[in-house]
């Protein structure tokens, strides 16, 4: 009985309505977000250079999720964002304290795609 009050449904259905939303998303955040769009472009340049620099699938596999991930903490950060806007555009301790540790959870996500390529390249030309 719960579960005939969910919004998107059941099923299948559930997962279409899922999977409209996430686009829904991503539309946004493109739109909205410079800061998005600048991590994907990068995204979209690296993963080329992706299948030279990596010596192996996992290796490979691991450039690409590090890239993935600045996106996903990107949205998370977005999400944050527009919530605290949306509650109230007040200047707030709490407010400024949930952006800036947004902000700080994207920059610990280009941290890692820094580390990761950083010593991949220097691999890569070390050999």
């Amino acid at each position: 009985m719960k579960d005939v009050l969910k919004p998107n449904g059941l099923g299948l259905k559930r997962v279409f309505k899922a999977t409209y939303c996430s686009y829904l998303g991503f539309k946004a955040a493109f739109k909205e977000e410079a800061a998005f769009r600048q991590e994907l472009l990068l995204s979209l340049i690296l993963f080329p250079v992706s299948f030279w620099l990596a010596s192996s699938l996992l290796h490979w596999a691991i450039l690409i999720s590090s890239l993935l991930i600045i996106l996903v903490v990107e949205l998370l950060n977005s999400a944050i964002e527009a919530l605290t806007d949306r509650v109230s555009t007040e200047l707030h301790v709490l407010s400024g304290r949930a952006k800036d540790m947004g902000s700080a959870a994207v920059t610990l996500a280009l941290t890692i795609v820094l580390i990761i390529w950083g010593v991949s390249l220097y691999m890569k030309i070390a050999n």
